[in-house]
């Protein structure tokens, strides 16, 4: 079922993305080119409160053209294990610590064209601790109670991949 790397080019290398094209030959002879984004590895975390809220996060989304309500997520940095990560960007986005971290799982975000793969943690017993960064700013934090969850998702409130899948694995998990 592997596809044979042919040639490999890249032509473009951005802050944050860098796109590929691959030329492969596939296992029935034929060959054909497969464009790739490279984006690092990041986490996302559903995030509870002690009072049955999910924390979320509002903000305007460029490539979508609106404004998303979103579980909290970001990138891993170079050298920064994915629990680590975890710990760091819920401190800049929603100015809280967790007592409790859990792996859930993880995923990856658009395989057909892209890098990326979505390390999927849970997060409990929250204590205040702001770490402000420079590009969060114009994040607005959400409670939602978990018993909600499903309905704004069917309404299409929420309606990101990695929110919808995080929060509907967390729904399975609590009954």
């Amino acid at each position: 079922m592997e596809e044979k790397l042919i040639e490999s080019k890249t032509v473009f290398q951005g802050r944050a993305v860098s796109l590929r094209i691959d030329r492969i030959r596939k296992k029935s002879g034929t060959e054909t080119i497969r464009e790739i984004v490279w984006h690092p590895d990041c986490i996302a975390v559903v995030v509870l409160d002690g009072q049955g809220n999910v924390i979320l996060e509002r903000q305007f989304r460029r490539p979508a053209g609106k404004v998303l309500l979103e579980i909290p997520a970001g990138g891993i940095e170079e050298g920064e294990q994915p629990e680590d990560a975890v710990w760091r960007e819920l401190q800049e986005e929603i100015g809280y610590l967790p007592g409790k971290v859990n792996r859930l799982g993880g995923f990856y975000s658009s395989p057909g064209y892209c890098t990326e793969y979505l390390y999927l943690y849970l997060a409990e017993e929250l204590q205040p601790s702001r770490l402000i960064a420079d590009d969060t700013d114009e994040i607005e934090i959400v409670r939602v109670p978990l018993g909600e969850i499903k309905d704004r998702i069917e309404r299409g409130e929420i309606c990101d991949a990695k929110s919808v899948a995080g929060l509907l694995w967390v729904l399975g998990m609590k009954g």
